[in-house]
This record gives structure tokens, sequence and C-alpha cells, in this order.
């Protein structure tokens, strides 16, 4: 009876780490391809030579669509409106628990606030963890800068769509 036990709770161990390697995957891959997306938005022309952030200045300088060297400065029209500052606001993200829409405020091409719109709210527990997750999420977007911070453990899909929603008003606010 004790093997028994003992086994059953190192496979019930292994599937808890297994799953949880799943979902940071299932993130990493989210990013790459928010990253790529925004990539290919800047690479195809739409006019926006004058951006800041490390991201886009990489992209900008290696498909060489703005002449640059690979430092894009407040130089084009774009990046005086992200210096200027003000506020942006993210999609709205749809999931299975509710909705999420993060606004940010920008002044001098820095974010100095990010506020949640909307949270997850489908159920009891989903506000919950979404009251816990925002403030942590809004303190690493802060230090960090940008939407290249990790997911709050226990709360991986309202991290997601929160993160979805802050890139996309970076990308507003020309960040």
């Amino acid at each position: 009876m004790r093997i028994r036990a003992a086994v059953s709770a190192a496979l019930a161990s292994a599937g808890i780490l297994l799953v949880g390697w799943q979902s940071g995957v299932h993130v990493a891959d989210t990013r790459s391809a928010v990253a790529a997306a925004a990539a290919g938005n800047q690479a195809s022309g739409t006019g926006t030579t004058g951006t800041s952030g490390a991201a886009s200045s990489e992209s900008a300088a290696s498909s060489g669509t703005t002449g640059s060297s690979g430092t894009a400065g407040a130089s084009g029209a774009a990046g005086a409106a992200a210096k200027a500052g003000g506020t942006y606001d993210g999609d709205v993200v749809q999931t299975r628990f509710g909705t999420v829409q993060v606004q940010i405020t920008v002044k001098a091409g820095e974010i100095t606030d990010v506020t949640a719109l909307k949270l997850t709210d489908a159920e009891g527990r989903s506000a919950q963890i979404s009251n816990y997750a925002a403030p942590v999420l809004r303190d690493e977007v802060l230090q960090a800068q940008s939407a290249d911070v990790q997911t709050v453990g226990g709360a991986t899909v309202t991290s997601d769509a929160y993160l979805t929603s802050l890139q996309a008003a970076l990308d507003a606010a020309n960040l």
C-alpha cells in the first residue's frame, strides 16, 4: 500500500511539473509571436521611423527601412508623440474568465503608470486571482519599462491577457 502511495505521489508531482513547464513554453511562444508581429509592423513601412525601445530599434535596423544604425531616436513624428506623453489604452483581450484591458500613462518617453481598466471576473476565484496579479504585474512593468516580464504564478491566463493588452498600448504609444 505504501509503494502505491509513493508511486502515485511521484506521478502527480511529475504531472504538475510537466504542466507548469508547458505553460512556460506557451508564454514564451506567445511573447515571441507578439514580438514578431510588432517587428513585422515596423518593417512594413508604415512610417514609424522615430520609435524608441530596444525591440523596435533592432527590427528597424535589421530591416533597413529607416537607414539608421540601429539606435532609433525621437526624430520622427511617432517618436515625438511618445516623448510628449499621454495615456494609451490597450486592446480588450477576451479570456475564458472574462475580459482584460490595460491603460498606460507615458511621460517623457517613460511608462509612469499602468492601470487595469478591466480584469477577469467571470467567477469569484477569477476576481481574486486578478486582484492579486494586477499589482504584481504593474510593479514589474514599471520596473522593466516594457511588456517583457514574467507571468504571475497561478494567474497565467490573466497575466497573458494583461501583457497582450499592455503590448497594444505600448504600440499605440510608439514605445
